[in-house]
């Protein structure tokens, strides 16, 4: 399951996916906005920034906002940073493999055999999503009736 703190970054990146290109966003304004507590959501948007999800300005003007274009950040890519390995079990992983310490041999393994094609179907799905598709899912899903609040200049 996704933790609440992968699932605000979510939330605050959707956010500054929807700014316009280069200006930053204030936390203030996306925790707000999102209902992520501020302090919490200081140190996720740090975390990103220190694995180049974002960048932040000082000063007036000053805020988050992508160190990359929304079509270029997968949300795999953002769960690794803050969660670490997808993969329901260590074997399945493609960045932190290791052999569970139990298995006798992983090709007959019942637990591996029954994930394994579960897991390659959601990595695929979360590999080939990024931060603009989930844009364009929000405003898909919102219809003429519901505003998306987009920010202005």
């Amino acid at each position: 399951m996704m933790t609440m703190k992968t699932k605000y970054a979510l939330k605050a990146l959707h956010r500054l996916a929807l700014a316009p290109p280069g200006q930053p966003v204030l936390i203030a304004d996306i925790a707000e906005r999102e209902g992520i507590p501020r302090k919490f959501l200081e140190l996720i948007l740090g975390e990103l920034k220190q694995h180049g999800v974002l960048q932040s300005r000082k000063g007036r003007g000053g805020g988050y906002l992508l160190a990359k274009k929304p079509d270029a950040i997968t949300i795999a890519s953002v769960l690794r940073v803050l969660d670490g390995p997808i993969a329901p079990v260590p074997c399945l992983s493609r960045t932190a493999y290791q052999r569970c310490a139990e298995c006798r041999n992983e090709e007959v393994c019942g637990v591996r055999l029954v994930f394994k094609e579960a897991h390659a179907a959601s990595i695929a799905v979360l590999e080939n999503t990024t931060l603009s598709d989930m844009v364009r899912r929000v405003e898909a899903a919102s219809g003429p009736g519901l505003p998306i609040l987009k920010y202005s200049i």
